[in-house]
């Protein structure tokens, strides 16, 4: 029994010992010393964050260079586009005035070849009604030589008229061909 009762003790302080709280053992700390230590890591933490927020301010400040930088390149940009247009525009205008007065001058090219033949043939028409008349009169023979001469006189300054006129549509022909 005796042994009954020692294993039983021993049992007891075995359940005793491991259901037992643990209590931390505790070092004596000097407070100013742990206060100054506080203090250390306290300004340490400080700096750590007043830096990451200078190195955050920074690169925020880069990012905003570069998104003025980029926006500043697109308007710079959009302007010479503008003017790459207005100067594309501008050409466009003067090279249909261009064509427009060209046309123009066609055109009154074209009017004058019309004009001198219109006028080769009134003037050969006039020739014809001369000439008819004067051979005419001839015949009735009512005509005196002096007559005579002054109507063949007129005759040729008709034909002067028919030759100038033929110069002046060949004039014109040439003026027609240069312009095509």
């Amino acid at each position: 029994m005796k042994i009954k009762f020692l294993l039983t003790a021993i049992l007891l302080v075995s359940f005793q010992n491991f259901f037992a709280q643990e209590t931390p053992v505790k070092q004596a700390v000097d407070s100013v010393k742990q206060n100054v230590i506080d203090v250390e890591k306290q300004r340490a933490l400080e700096k750590e964050r007043l830096e990451k927020q200078l190195k955050e301010e920074k690169k925020a400040l880069k990012e905003k260079e570069k998104a003025e930088e980029k926006v500043e390149k697109a308007e710079k940009e959009a302007k010479d586009a503008e003017k790459k247009t207005e100067k594309q525009q501008d050409k466009l205008e003067k090279e249909q005035k261009k064509f427009e007065k060209e046309q123009k001058k066609l055109a009154n090219a074209e009017k004058d070849v019309e004009k001198a033949q219109s006028k080769i043939e009134k003037e050969r028409k006039n020739l014809e009604k001369m000439q008819a008349k004067h051979e005419k009169a001839i015949a009735k023979g009512k005509l005196s030589p002096v007559e005579i001469e002054k109507g063949n006189v007129a005759l040729t300054k008709q034909q002067l008229k028919i030759k100038e006129a033929e110069e002046d549509l060949e004039k014109a022909q040439k003026k027609l061909k240069k312009l095509r």
